[in-house]
């Protein structure tokens, strides 16, 4: 499958006509081939969309919300050829990726309801014949560099909310997922938006470093929304610093599933290999640390290592499966080193354990303790670290005891002592009796510390995406001190 540029809703191949493969994770087949876009291809790109911003700033809600729905309609539209390049690409089963459609749709649809909520106020003031009030206004171009591990879901909220705000974007897509992300451009611009308003330009991995250098910054570049690691959400956060440019940053997470010990041990055990293990462990908010108090442990990790063991692993372009491969056999050499070094200190192995190449079963490590690398370490796969807590207050402590604060869950059968576990934890979300993989495009959503700042999703992205500007009204012929 070749991948294109698409600039000015034309599609082209790079300045220099250079590509770039992308490898399958199980086959190691080349599964797509992608323009890879020069510094000048970048900055024709940026170009392009302050060209557009001129006219789609000025565009009323009626028009972005029809141009949004029709977009919905467009993904869903695609959901065959999205499963398809989405388990070549990266590994996904038909079920993560179907959510991912699913997602991307209603996400677009929530962003078309908010085309009417760019809402500013009047102020009290106090002087004579005067109004005094606050609006809203877009705030140009919206630079959005998307991962692989939600391609269509994050490319969604990446695109659709500074749209609908007004801004127009250049989408930075990921390297190790240009045809998912291309089949979103391209559903986006059959919706029917206006040249310039969604740019989408790919890159080699070896030229990222120059690509971002000059999207970032470059002069009409006034936002810069990313997901993705926190290693690399620091670099973005720098380089954005330098220019004075707000981020919004969605980064890494240990996300914990705090097991309280009134809890319905199998509906616990249910959200945590959900959490766990749905598309590898590779999201945002997967379970890695399930916090569960030593009274009920030993009955919680035999029926979690026995559902464990049950969960199908192989590869999801060649049928169905619970886990497919790990991104990389970098990643996958990386999951076995973080496992060694817990085995070697005392943890226990449940469940899993082997792995052949990318391919990893569901892996559970019972008895993790602080002296380990999992226990700091983003994992992002199929390993589940089990920590035992000795009562509410030292589970808390031990959810508490990581840099990170994306997503979390508590389960517990008292829901007053639970509201009060989620409320002391230091993340973004909380869900109590549920998974801690949840997002509604409605409901605002991002991290805390290392995790990243500012919120996706909700009305809360109106202050992203928006300047708040205040405007007054005076009285010319008004006396002045002197």
């Amino acid at each position: 499958m070749d991948t294109y540029l698409y600039i000015d809703n034309q599609e082209r191949k790079s300045g220099t006509g250079a590509t770039f493969e992308r490898r399958s994770p199980a086959s190691d087949v080349v599964v797509s081939r992608g323009a890879a876009a020069n510094v000048d291809d970048a900055l024709h790109a940026v170009d392009s969309a302050q060209k557009a911003f001129i006219d789609w700033s000025k565009s009323g809600p009626t028009q972005r919300r029809t141009l949004l729905l029709k977009a919905a309609d467009e993904i869903e539209a695609r959901a065959e050829d999205f499963v398809r390049a989405m388990s070549l690409e990266v590994g996904a089963n038909e079920l993560w990726a179907r959510f991912n459609v699913m997602l991307a749709a209603n996400l677009f649809r929530e962003a078309a309801g908010l085309a009417t909520q760019l809402q500013g106020e009047t102020i009290p003031t106090d002087k004579p014949d005067t109004l005094s009030m606050t609006i809203r206004q877009p705030v140009g171009v919206i630079l959005s560099i998307v991962p692989w591990n939600g391609p269509v879901v994050l490319a969604a909220r990446a695109i659709a909310y500074p749209l609908v705000c007004g801004n127009t974007v250049v989408f930075r897509a990921s390297e190790t997922s240009p045809r998912t992300h291309e089949l979103m451009a391209q559903a986006v611009h059959a919706a029917g938006f206006p040249a310039g308003t969604l740019n989408f330009i790919t890159n080699d991995p070896s030229d990222a470093p120059a690509v971002i250098d000059a999207l970032i910054s470059h002069p009409a570049v006034r936002r810069i929304n990313f997901t993705g690691s926190t290693h690399v959400g620091r670099i973005i956060a720098e380089k954005a610093g330098r220019h004075l440019k707000r981020c919004i940053l969605e980064l890494g997470d240990k996300s914990p599933l705090v097991v309280l010990d009134d809890a319905n041990v199998d509906d616990a055990v249910a959200a945590g290999i959900f959490g766990a293990f749905l598309y590898q462990g590779q999201i945002c908010m997967s379970t890695e640390r399930i916090i569960i108090d030593e009274k009920i442990a030993d009955e919680f990790v035999a029926k979690f290592a026995e559902r464990a063991k049950a969960l199908p692993v192989g590869d999801p372009a060649s049928g169905e499966c619970v886990l497919g491969p790990v991104i990389s056999r970098p990643a996958a050499t990386r999951l076995a080193d973080l496992l060694q070094d817990a085995m070697s200190q005392g943890a226990k192995l449940v469940a899993g354990g082997h792995w052949d190449g990318t391919m990893m079963p569901a892996t559970v490590l019972d008895g993790v303790t602080q002296s380990m690398r999992i226990y700091a370490e983003e994992t992002f796969g199929p390993i589940l670290s089990i920590i035992r807590a000795k009562d509410t207050e030292d589970a808390i402590r031990i959810a508490n005891d990581t840099e990170y604060g994306l997503s979390a869950g508590v389960f517990g059968a008292d829901i007053t002592r639970a509201l009060e576990v989620a409320k002391r934890i230091d993340t973004g979300s909380v869900h109590i009796n549920g998974a801690t993989v949840a997002n509604e495009a409605q409901a605002p959503y991002g991290g805390t510390k290392a995790s990243g700042f500012g919120r996706f999703d909700g009305r809360a992205v109106i202050d992203e995406f928006t300047e708040l500007k205040w405007l007054t009204i005076e009285n010319s012929r008004q006396p002045y001190p002197f």
